[in-house]
């Protein structure tokens, strides 16, 4: 009984990852400008640092029906917020993380977020910000 539970549950995920998936496509198509490129750039660049990264969906609302982009593995890595001005990637535990490059430019008073906001004319320490998503995968699975 427990076998059937656990496929019941992994073929569930599987699904609700690809319709995340789909979700994310969506909202980066529909966005349409530089944020939905950069949108997609930090998901590629997420994709290749953590091969087992989970898409999610969260949040959604009457509001923002399209709901906020986020990324998994044991635990949130990350979310990707769009505003007019901005892309904000914000690492749910990032105050524990070493940041050497100094990407971490948002949200520097709270206890536990760090977030990056990225322009339209900002570039994109892809290097270091890979480096930042392993050491969220670590700081997730250590003990475990």
């Amino acid at each position: 009984m427990a076998d059937k539970k656990a496929g019941v549950a992994s073929a569930n995920a599987a699904m609700d990852a690809d319709t995340a998936s789909q979700l994310i496509d969506a909202r980066i198509t529909e966005l349409g400008d530089w944020r939905g490129a950069t949108l997609a750039r930090i998901r590629h660049l997420i994709r290749e640092a953590d091969r087992d990264v989970v898409e999610e969906v969260k949040w959604r609302k009457p509001s923002n029906p399209g709901g906020v982009p986020v990324w998994s593995h044991e635990g949130i890595l990350c979310t990707g917020e769009t505003y007019k001005d901005k892309v904000k990637l914000t690492f749910a535990k990032g105050a524990l993380l070493d940041d050497p490059a100094g990407l971490f430019n948002s949200s520097l008073d709270g206890n536990i977020r760090r977030a990056i906001d990225i322009g339209e004319v900002s570039q994109i320490d892809e290097a270091a910000l890979k480096s930042l998503i392993r050491a969220a995968v670590a700081l997730n699975t250590k003990g475990r």
